[in-house]
């Protein structure tokens, strides 16, 4: 009997994601453009500064063309800027992460300029543009980075990795005996000269993040025994040696770590350490823990931001910080002696090197410094020189021009917490008019709604243009206020920050023209959790749409390919205390449930898995409430196909227009 259900089920699957993946009602042409125009300007990835400061390097998509690398001289980019290319000049070629030489003279990248379908490591000389190919691997690439003395070059790689390394990226399809085969990535090194390859960290051992002691001779890297995905949650903090591979455990942390930076002395390691829910989500205290081991000591407890990048500044007394602060970004110093915090620039923007990368690019003087900059009216641009005195480089989307209404940031109270969001008026903005409001949460819970150009993927800022009121709240569990607000939902999912954002729609109601009787909400992962949430705690919203959300916390545990994440915030497993996992499950109350909901997911979803979003729709359907159900093929939790995302957004726009207009 089981066999042939499980027959039946694998039949009716791939029938079902295509019934429900046909296109959206009449789709809207002005839509398509703006969304066609969101991705263009999300083209950049990764920005790099030389150490000597003189030059800029960036990788920016050429329209619908791969991701290519360019650089210019910081003193005059309009003139200086060429292509760092492997290529012949004709071929278009997929080329990204880069490094600069120490001596600043030379770029190492990754690119499929000979090798199809996979990328390999080369260097270029950026004035003469000659590239060298050092490596002929079979497998997933990433992070390159130069030893101090120029000789070698590190990165991390995966041989043989059947797909891209990291959750969001669409999952491999379970097939037959499941064998639990693990593809480590591991910290290689390069030899310059040679090419040489050296598989360098043990083979049961999957590295993270990694950084090159002063002397060439180590690494300090964050790693873990077993799968990536699920295991980054719970990695230590080692030292490698380079010549050997001798691997020893630094520090075994109570959190999540992430970015170690080793001191410009060698005596000592920086890191970030507090509670976040995603690999590359970093946010949290700066913690010093000596190079030999031991005790780590927290040097920014208190503090009232989250700290998501760090790098040691010359002479080795301070460290340069970008925090999350307030829904914005903030850069500091913090004095390592003292434990002082200074701070040196904060505007209502965001600082990146590409989305969801929150750091800078600083050269040897620990000042001049390269980045993306944006905010809800200005695309993001590369922009480089002395921090606070920053040079614009490049000018893609100059001018573009917002199709969206402007946005301010708001500040309420509640339960004695001051809580940040971002409000953004309807385009057409009339204070005689009544509108309706978008309540948009963000996934996480450890992120941070933040002062940016509109992603195409789910962001409720462009449905502005159509007539609503968007609010990005930061309840309590997400970043920017520091880590006693960060640790506010811990075994409390759902419940004080949906207290925080229901207070938040009071405000919004109280002070703005807006209808509270057509007030929606959404939000994708953890964000379309709490719009599961939401509608069985209150009948407040009159439209659902959850992306990527999760039911049902107790059978979420089982299902899912980061598990371990679960633990700090839950407080056990599942097997130990399923108790807590019911209690926030929005499947537990799935009864009061009588608002419309639209539920969208990728069929290969390894952070909140389809599975999920058939159990919300099932209860749905079963009682009788309107719904509709959208599954993605071939996507992750990461929406790629921008006919997905396009179709996502339609659909989006569509649903709240019928029940709140």
């Amino acid at each position: 009997m089981v066999s042939r259900m499980s027959r039946i089920v694998a039949l009716l699957l791939p029938v079902i994601c295509i019934l429900l993946t046909g296109s959206a009602g009449a789709q809207d042409s002005s839509l398509d453009a703006v969304l066609d125009s969101l991705a263009d300007a999300h083209g950049t990835r990764q920005v790099a500064i030389s150490p000597d400061g003189q030059r800029v390097a960036w990788v920016d998509a050429m329209g619908a063309s791969p991701h290519g690398i360019f650089v210019c001289n910081l003193a005059s980019p309009a003139t200086t800027r060429r292509r760092i290319t492997a290529g012949d000049g004709e071929e278009v070629s997929e080329e990204h992460e880069i490094a600069w030489s120490p001596d600043s003279s030379e770029l190492a990248f990754l690119s499929n300029a000979r090798t199809p379908g996979q990328l390999q490591l080369y260097i270029a000389n950026v004035t003469r543009g000659e590239a060298r190919k050092l490596t002929d691997l079979t497998g997933s690439l990433d992070s390159p980075s130069w030893s101090p003395d120029g000789k070698t070059l590190a990165l991390l790689f995966t041989e043989n990795a059947p797909r891209l390394p990291g959750p969001l990226e669409p999952m491999t399809l379970p097939s037959g005996v499941i064998d639990n085969k693990i593809y480590e990535q591991r910290l290689t090194t390069v030899d310059v000269a040679t090419g040489q390859v050296r598989q360098l960290s043990p083979a049961d051992m999957y590295a993270y993040e990694y950084d090159w002691s002063p002397n060439a001779k180590q690494f300090v890297m964050t790693a873990a025994h077993g799968a990536g995905d699920g295991n980054w949650f719970v990695a230590e903090i080692y030292t490698l040696q380079a010549d050997s591979g001798a691997m020893k455990s630094l520090y075994k942390p109570t959190q999540q770590v992430a970015v170690p930076r080793w001191s410009p002395d060698g005596r000592s390691v920086a890191f970030i350490g507090g509670l976040m829910s995603d690999q590359g989500s970093t946010g949290g205290d700066v913690f010093l823990l000596p190079a030999t081991g031991g005790d780590a000591r927290n040097l920014t407890s208190g503090i009232h931001a989250s700290i998501s990048w760090i790098a040691w500044r010359p002479g080795g007394n301070e460290i340069l910080l970008l925090e999350s602060v307030d829904g914005a970004s903030g850069i500091a110093t913090l004095d390592v002696r003292s434990s002082k915090v200074t701070p040196l620039w904060n505007k209502p923007e965001t600082l990146s090197l590409g989305w969801w990368n929150l750091a800078l690019s600083v050269a040897n003087d620990g000042k001049t410094c390269a980045m993306l900059r944006e905010t809800f009216a200005d695309p993001p641009e590369v922009w480089a020189g002395p921090i606070g005195e920053w040079k614009q480089i490049t000018t893609s989307h100059q001018g573009e021009l917002a199709k969206w209404g402007r946005t301010e940031s708001l500040h309420w109270t509640n339960e004695g917490l001051n809580i940040q969001g971002w409000l953004t008026y309807p385009q057409d903005y009339d204070p005689a008019r009544r509108y309706p409001l978008l309540v948009e949460v963000h996934g996480g819970p450890g992120a941070m709604a933040r002062p940016s150009w509109p992603n195409a993927l789910f962001d409720f800022t462009i449905l502005s243009h159509y007539g609503y009121f968007v609010l990005r709240p930061n309840p309590r569990g997400s970043f920017g206020q520091g880590e006693t607000f960060t640790r506010g939902n811990v075994r409390d999912f759902g419940y004080g920050d949906l207290r925080d954002i229901l207070t938040g729609v009071d405000y919004v109601v109280k002070h703005f023209p807006v209808d509270n009787n057509r007030v929606g909400v959404g939000g994708w992962s953890y964000g379309g959790y709490m719009a599961m949430w939401a509608v069985t705690q209150t009948q407040r919203f009159h439209a659902a749409v959850a992306g990527a959300g999760i039911a049902n916390w107790q059978s979420y545990y089982g299902e899912n390919d980061i598990d371990q994440w679960l633990i700090p915030f839950f407080g056990a497993s599942v097997y130990d205390d399923p108790a807590v996992y019911a209690k926030s499950s929005p499947i537990t109350f799935i009864k009061n449930v009588k608002t419309p909901t639209l539920i969208l997911v990728g069929d290969r979803d390894g952070e909140c898995p389809t599975p999920q979003s058939f159990e919300f729709w099932h209860a749905l359907q079963t009682l009788g409430v309107e719904n509709r159900f959208v599954v993605y093929p071939s996507e992750g939790h990461m929406i790629f196909d921008p006919a997905h995302r396009h179709d996502i957004m339609q659909r989006t726009l569509e649903w709240y227009d019928h029940h709140l207009k």
